[in-house]
């Protein structure tokens, strides 16, 4: 066991492959990068995190990741890498029909593929749920990148009458009371 901490030369990181070099495609890639508003010195040298975001207004399960990314980023920066946000398929038991099951493989797919596909050096996953998080981690783990996985939390409780929710629990006693015609929608 070392308490020295291993830390990639620039030259070495995976990122460096779209922007070192001096040739027509890394200078598309650079040029690109500075059309949307970064400055060279924002990625130069530095290792690019991606953040795989999971979000979507269809996904109460991850309503405040829409905000929380800014966190990630800012600790990104903080460390000393360059934040890159990349949107995954947002798989939601709620709205999503027959079961999510069926794309759990999808989206570990898609995990693998945005990060073999962009100049990344490691990766922040945002997800929850039971078919979310394997599919991250699963296309995480393929691409044999460093990544840490900040899951959602327990899904946000609502309020009915002034009575605080379970995120579930409490549909199944409300859907009973309800077809007994104590109460309507």
């Amino acid at each position: 066991m070392t308490d020295k901490t291993s830390k990639k030369c620039p030259e070495t990181l995976r990122s460096a492959r779209w922007f070192a070099p001096d040739d027509l495609r890394a200078f598309g890639h650079r040029s690109r990068a500075m059309q949307m508003g970064y400055a060279p010195q924002e990625w130069k040298d530095r290792p690019v995190i991606a953040i795989l975001n999971t979000w979507s207004d269809a996904q109460p399960c991850h309503m405040h990741f829409k905000s929380r990314v800014d966190d990630v980023k800012r600790g990104i920066l903080m460390a000393g890498g360059f934040p890159m946000e990349l949107p995954a398929l947002s798989l939601s038991e709620s709205f999503l029909k027959p079961t999510t099951m069926l794309y759990r493989n999808m989206l570990a797919m898609e995990a693998e593929e945005l990060l073999r596909g962009h100049p990344v050096d490691a990766v922040v996953l945002m997800g929850g749920c039971d078919k979310t998080t394997p599919g991250l981690l699963l296309g995480a783990t393929s691409m044999n990148l460093p990544a840490i996985y900040l899951p959602a939390g327990p899904m946000l409780r609502g309020n009915w009458k002034g009575k605080t929710l379970g995120s579930g629990s409490d549909a199944w006693k409300y859907w009973d009371e309800r077809r007994a015609g104590k109460i309507s929608d």
